[in-house]
């Protein structure tokens, strides 16, 4: 009995990754009655991935996939099968058509039926390991797509970094973020596995001016001078990748870098105030740079106390700042995590899951990091576990498209 319901539940897995060849097949099968009312939604399709200068939502759910193929059409089924599942997740849809057989496994797990679509988006993304023999993209890898190097006091967990794809799902509601990794990670069996995942809550940065800077685990404001969605030229310079790329098929996309930053919670706890707020260079209760009385005031890194700067050499806000660091910004979405304690030491496992979007990181992230990472005050309380980047392509055009379609075509 255990072996039929296995070799079942492969074939209509298989059924439906084979239907979205293009992702036609599922996103035309699946297409609900022209009177259905679906929950409010970010729109999939356009010319941006959602989930970069789309408003941050509350919670994510991240993870990395290893490709276990070397066959290329294989590789394009799965994207396909993904895009047409995400065009019903963000829509609040279950993935598949209604169920018609109860001795089948079902198609959708069902654990966010009538949550609706909960502002999610689906974004994804290409590591630099995709770009090798098994799928001839050797010569398509875009020069931006550089590993990132080693840099200063990092302690990488191998484990937790890296991934030939990523998939992040951002949502106001856990369960629904949960759902689309579960489903995706079940729509790729066979094809790809889970190598690491990630689980966010909290969001810690604002890209929209009607949005509140959240507060991350040391209970401090950060990237309070965040790109905001409302300026496109910044999107522009910064974000997106355009005429500059070496590869027509990145244009309109970003790059994404994730870092999972541990914080040793308990030794920043017994800190003094003061202190602590000269590592981040702003009032822990306002927000405000210790130059200005508002969190939105542009901080002055001339201001004096005596022959002291007021804000330290080495303060956070200080070396992240675009005018220390040649007018270079990134657009931050991170989120606080926990990971329950760590069982050598007792200590809580917590701290950022930060993610960045650029256009380059090589000359953006890189850089920035690598100052920080060498003066940063900050580093006595944290330390950098994990690190991944992948190249984002640019948005889908509608019911058909999938992600690296003009690549893998």
């Amino acid at each position: 009995m255990s072996t039929s319901r296995r070799a079942f539940l492969g074939g209509a897995v298989g059924a439906v990754v084979a239907g979205g060849a293009a992702g036609f097949g599922v996103a035309r099968a699946t297409e609900p009655d022209a009177d259905a009312q679906p929950a409010p939604a970010v729109p999939f399709y356009g010319r941006h991935q959602a989930g970069i200068a789309t408003p941050v939502q509350d919670r994510l759910a991240f993870a990395a996939f290893d490709v276990t193929t070397s066959d290329r059409d294989a590789l394009a089924r799965l994207l396909g099968a993904w895009a047409a599942a995400a065009a019903q997740l963000t829509r609040g849809l279950p993935i598949g058509a209604v169920e018609t057989s109860p001795q089948a496994p079902p198609i959708d797990t069902g654990e966010a039926t009538g949550l609706g679509a909960a502002r999610l988006t689906v974004t994804v993304g290409f590591g630099p390991s995709l770009f090798d023999e098994r799928f001839g993209l050797a010569a398509h890898r875009p020069a931006a797509l550089a590993d990132i190097p080693a840099l200063p006091r990092d302690a990488l967990d191998a484990a937790r970094s890296n991934g030939d794809l990523c998939v992040q799902a951002c949502a106001d509601d856990p369960t629904v973020a949960f759902h689309t990794i579960r489903n995706f990670a079940r729509l790729a069996r066979g094809t790809a596995v889970m190598k690491w995942s990630q689980l966010g809550f909290g969001r810690t940065s604002s890209t929209s001016t009607n949005q509140e800077t959240e507060r991350n685990l040391m209970g401090f404001k950060d990237g309070t001078r965040n790109i905001k969605l409302e300026n496109a030229a910044d999107l522009d310079d910064f974000v997106w990748v355009g005429a500059e790329t070496d590869r027509d098929w990145m244009r309109g996309g970003s790059y994404l870098v994730a870092r999972r930053i541990r914080m040793l919670i308990e030794s920043w706890d017994t800190d003094f105030l003061a202190d602590q707020e000269h590592v981040f260079g702003r009032f822990k209760s306002s927000g405000a740079p210790l130059t200005g009385t508002h969190e939105f005031d542009a901080p002055d890194l001339q201001a004096l106390r005596g022959t002291e700067p007021v804000i330290p050499v080495d303060a956070h806000i200080r070396l992240a700042a675009p005018s220390t660091n040649g007018g270079k910004k990134i657009l931050r979405r991170g989120y606080s995590y926990t990971d329950g304690n760590d069982p050598q030491t007792g200590l809580l496992d917590a701290g950022l899951f930060f993610i960045c979007f650029q256009q380059d990181p090589r000359s953006q992230f890189v850089p920035i990091q690598r100052k920080l990472g060498s003066h940063d005050a900050l580093n006595e309380y944290i330390r950098h576990t994990s690190s991944a980047l992948f190249a984002v392509p640019p948005g889908l055009s509608g019911p058909g498209d999938w992600w690296g379609r003009s690549l893998l075509t």
